[in-house]
């Protein structure tokens, strides 16, 4: 499984930060290929469905992820939202944090990835490619 941990430190105040990070069709905005929606409820409560769907051409995919944990961050208390990948092509899962630090905050994504049909040795590329991608997300969600 690949796997990867991206960490970005903003002056945004944590509920700031939390809404830009699950406002889920902003996280297909200027992503060649790929568009964001909730495919299930609101996008803001456990249970509910959020749908990436890449199409390159005739090739298409959907990536559905369930919400299985959501917490917004409040005093004393970091946000954290669990996504659980539940289609074919793509599995494992997703983890946003938010945590205040000093006037701002930090921001984590970590992801576990299998995609199908990708043999295990290219987990290392399959991991390269997901830093540089959501890394730009992530850049993008916080400006």
């Amino acid at each position: 499984m690949a796997r990867f941990v991206l960490t970005r430190r903003t002056p945004l105040p944590p509920a700031v930060c939390w809404e830009r990070l699950t406002t889920w069709p902003r996280h297909g905005e200027r992503v060649p290929f790929t568009r964001v929606g909730v495919a299930r409820g609101t996008g803001r409560e456990v249970g509910d469905v959020v749908l990436a769907r890449t199409a390159v051409g005739p090739l298409r995919f959907d990536d559905p992820m369930e919400i299985v944990e959501l917490v917004a961050p409040g005093p004393g208390r970091d946000g954290l939202c669990r996504l659980a990948k539940r289609g074919r092509p793509v599995r494992g899962g997703a983890v946003l944090q938010v945590r205040a630090v000093g006037g701002g905050s930090v921001a984590v994504w970590a992801e576990e990835l299998r995609i199908s049909g990708v043999p295990r040795f290219a987990d290392p590329v399959v991991a390269a490619t997901g830093r540089l991608v959501f890394g730009r997300v992530l850049d993008r969600l916080l400006r």
